[in-house]
């Protein structure tokens, strides 16, 4: 039973074919989609999608959206897997030369905003945060596309970055500390 796959932007749809098995990045980490997967409704992080049709493997890059698998294809027969995404593009689309110095612009343009954004409490310092939001999404967009060229940029971790690390919830007993090196010395 084959997957009927579809990757639609707001440009059209990007990509329609039946295949054997879908991996995609979802916010809560890689999964994979094989015949008889149960309905699911999950958000998309830009990142590499990939899918099978018999034992050859092909990729594309997506950015952020939704995906949805559901129990059949609108014209009958096997499961439909639709992601809904912003960006698309495979390997053959993506310039290395271009994406990397419009990355470099981004990253410089993020480091700016971080400043700016340090005082929420300020209409300039809210501004400027919805606008580093924007910008981590597309520094995230072009780190997909060189990694599907394969040529990633080396990584990066924000802490408030909406896909990065959550921080720990004390009332949980986390302390944020290093809680595997053990107790200290006493005194």
């Amino acid at each position: 039973m084959k997957i009927a796959l579809e990757i639609v932007t707001p440009k059209g749809r990007a990509l329609a074919t039946e295949v054997d098995e879908v991996n995609a990045p979802s916010a809560d980490g890689e999964f994979g989609v094989l015949p008889g997967h149960v309905p699911m409704l999950a958000s998309v992080r830009p990142g590499i999608v990939s899918w099978r049709d018999g034992s050859e493997w092909k990729r594309c890059a997506v950015g952020a959206g939704f995906i949805e698998v559901s129990g059949s294809a609108p014209e009958g027969g096997g499961d439909r897997v639709l992601l809904l995404s912003g960006e698309f593009t495979l390997r053959e689309g993506v310039d290395p030369v271009i994406v990397r110095t419009e990355l470099k612009d981004v990253q410089a343009n993020i480091a700016t905003a971080e400043i700016e954004a340090s005082d929420r409490g300020k209409e300039s310092g809210r501004v400027a945060a919805a606008r580093l939001d924007e910008l981590i999404e597309r520094e995230n967009w072009l780190a997909a596309e060189l990694e599907l060229y394969g040529d990633p940029p080396p990584a990066t971790m924000r802490p408030y970055e909406q896909f990065g690390p959550s921080s720990i919830d004390e009332s949980a007993g986390g302390s944020g500390e290093d809680e595997a090196a053990g107790p200290a010395a006493a005194p």
